[in-house]
């Protein structure tokens, strides 16, 4: 009989398995494991006893603390083996007796080896079991229960969940959050049903309502049409899609030993952390002619989404979000779906983050990897210049992606780091899930008299306007530390027939300009027609050109919020779409170090001011892919995916096509085969 799609996940699970039964943790870069979770929480725990009622210890963020840039850089070109072990570290910020604590554990010694109080502005990560403590809260307190009543809603069908508030100017904040509640009765598509104009306001170190407001501003929407779950859904059905496949009889093309992958030309880690998600690190492309690994990436990751809605009226004007430093793009990913998420020939990896109590929580599938062939060109020619000859040259593009998905509430976020034998590296950007929908009082468009800051969905639904902000940790080493931003402006020159004797009147040139310190290198796209590389300046190929990778946007987008806007000035890193910085290790993440109720006096922009030197420096590169979403009716009651992304393209850093010489891969028919069993 043919194989059944039991059996082809059985196969997979075994697969994973083997691959991680295989897995030795010896990676100084490797994330922390479920045994470095409990150890982190064990020392700390006797440090900070909380028998008292009023000390309480909650664990908002743990994870690797970083080995220095040199001591990695030392370690991977040690020839002894074994390798000298590096110690390990985890970073812990936790809360006690309402502060933040900065905490590292040395785990080689079982020790704390430092300890700091934050007193700066702004609160660390939320963790989920608070945020579902403070969602509990309404269905106890009465001045809700009535409005609840008032709507003639069914308290049983009602589920609330956490929004931050942001800073709009205040001297001193506490750990506040909105807390917002929907109706789930006739749909699980609980968005599109908001019990509008109530505002619950909850402290999250006291764990209690703090402030409340009803002011019953709209009915709540139908359920009708809302739902989304393909067993609930009724015919017509759309077109019926055939099923492809990519099959791949010796099994998979890439090697995983721990978190390094191996893959055609290409050799990486893959770390993950409860605030960024995935992390790429050193990753470097092997240079046929040279005989030897290249480096281009030293470390690569998101490290802030912001999401601000368009909506300034009191139920909505605190809605701007900061994705990763509030709710953590680590701590939020999903667990991927064999053969939906990722094709067949996916390998799946779990990971691993820290709850409020410091246990470690896994998520199984957090990521798949697998070669991708869609029917693309890696490179082709036909030649029918010779006489008497057609001679045609094709190579198929195979790729190698690792993925993961986000679900930061509403939203659903696809990360795809793509790595291509042509020594490009392609990160892709999805966004599908929910529309944030508020209620009206509009079932036609015609009716319509005021600004309603989006678009009338169905009857009585608002979708509201809003942006995605992603911005990219970058840290390009290409072919070593020393590196310069180089911006290759070109510029209309005017000819006349006296300067070539041609009628021609007009053409384009390159002018070159390398950056010297940041402020050379922020960079609002669009406004000139530019290539932006990061070169080395120390090596260059045999006819002279500096070797170096061109970063190719996608769409471009500009933050449109006045800059003096409070959301804004928490956001100023996008108010360019490129920065370069100085290597630092402690500025990794764009909107500061504690970005909930942050006042934007430590965040990316605030670092560039120093306007330090860049030029044949170890650089770091910030990118930011930028959606401006206005919601369509094609976005309801779940959006298509919307996706975007850029490319790192290896330009002068070989000395000719560094796929040239791939052979086109063996072609494979599906085996007809039957099992006994």
């Amino acid at each position: 009989m043919a194989p059944t799609m039991e059996l082809v996940l059985l196969f997979i699970i075994i697969l994973v398995s083997t691959l991680s039964a295989g897995a030795i943790q010896t990676h100084p870069l490797d994330p922390l494991t479920p045994e470095e979770f409990n150890l982190v929480r064990t020392i700390i725990s006797k440090s900070y006893p909380t028998s008292s009622c009023h000390a309480n210890l909650t664990f908002q963020y743990v994870g690797l603390d970083e080995p220095d840039k040199q001591t990695i850089l030392s370690w991977l070109s040690s020839k002894s083996k074994p390798k000298i072990q590096i110690p390990r570290r985890a970073f812990v910020v936790a809360r006690f007796e309402k502060q933040s604590l900065e905490i590292t554990v040395d785990l080689s010694t079982r020790t704390i080896a430092s300890t700091k109080v934050y007193k700066g502005h702004g609160f660390p990560l939320l963790t989920f079991d608070e945020e579902a403590m403070a969602t509990l809260l309404p269905s106890k307190y009465k001045p809700f229960i009535e409005s609840v009543k008032k709507r003639g809603l069914d308290l049983s069908q009602v589920v609330c969940t956490t929004y931050t508030v942001g800073w709009f100017g205040q001297v001193k904040t506490n750990r506040i959050v909105n807390v917002q509640c929907f109706y789930t009765k006739e749909t699980a598509n609980l968005y599109a049903r908001p019990l509008e104009g109530i505002s619950i306001l909850v402290d999250l170190d006291e764990m209690k309502i703090v402030g409340y407001s009803d002011r019953m501003v709209a009915p709540v929407p139908t359920g009708e049409d809302t739902e989304y779950r393909s067993s609930k859904l009724k015919p017509p059905f759309g077109p019926k899609l055939k099923g492809s496949a990519f099959w791949q009889p010796h099994g998979p093309g890439f090697e995983i030993n721990g978190h390094t992958i191996r893959w055609a030309n290409w050799e990486f880690h893959v770390g993950f952390d409860t605030r960024a998600g995935p992390i790429i690190s050193l990753a470097s492309v092997y240079d046929l002619e040279k005989q030897e690994y290249r480096k281009v990436l030293y470390r690569g990751f998101v490290s802030e989404m912001l999401v601000p809605y368009m909506d300034p009226t009191t139920d909505w004007y605190f809605k701007t979000y900061f994705d990763c430093g509030e709710f953590g793009f680590g701590q939020t990913a999903s667990s991927l779906q064999p053969l939906t998420d990722c094709p067949s020939n996916a390998v799946f990896l779990d990971a691993f983050y820290q709850n409020s109590h410091g246990s470690p929580v896994q998520i199984p599938n957090a990521f798949c990897i697998f070669e991708k062939y869609a029917g693309d060109i890696m490179w082709r020619h036909t030649e029918t210049g010779i006489p008497n000859k057609v001679i045609t040259e094709v190579r198929p593009d195979v790729s190698l992606v690792v993925r993961t998905v986000s679900t930061l509430g509403n939203y659903d976020y696809i990360i795809d780091w793509e790595f291509k034998p042509s020594g490009g590296i392609k990160l892709g950007v999805g966004m599908s899930g929910m529309l944030a929908m508020k209620a009206g009082k509009y079932t036609h468009t015609d009716q319509i008299k005021e600004e309603i800051y989006g678009t009338l969905l169905a009857d009585y639904t608002i979708g509201v306007n809003h942006d995605h902000f992603l911005t990219f940790y970058l840290d390009l080493d290409i072919d070593g530390e020393a590196n310069s931003f180089v911006k290759s402006n070109l510029e209309t020159v005017k000819v006349t027939v006296d300067d070539h004797g041609t009628p021609r009147k007009s053409y384009w040139k390159v002018v070159r300009e390398t950056a010297k310190t940041e402020a050379d290198a922020r960079i609002k796209l669009g406004l000139k027609e530019s290539e932006l590389l990061v070169v080395n300046p120390n090596k260059e190929t045999k006819v002279g050109n500096k070797v170096g990778y061109r970063l190719i946007p996608g769409s471009v987008s500009h933050a449109l919020l006045a800059v003096d806007d409070y959301p804004q000035i928490r956001a100023a890193f996008t108010n360019y779409n490129v920065w370069v910085s100085p290597y630092n290790k402690s500025e990794m993440w764009a909107s500061g170090p504690y970005t909930d109720r942050s006042t934007g006096d430590d965040n990316l922009e605030v670092w560039n001011k120093r306007d330090r030197e860049i030029e044949n420096k170890d650089i770091v590169l910030w990118y930011t892919v930028g959606f401006h979403h206005v919601p369509s009716q094609d976005d309801f009651p779940v959006m298509p995916t919307l996706s975007g992304g850029f490319e790192l393209r290896p330009t002068n850093f070989f000395e000719r096509n560094p796929v040239l010489k791939v052979l086109p891969p063996e072609h494979v028919d599906l085996p007809n085969c039957t099992f006994e069993l």
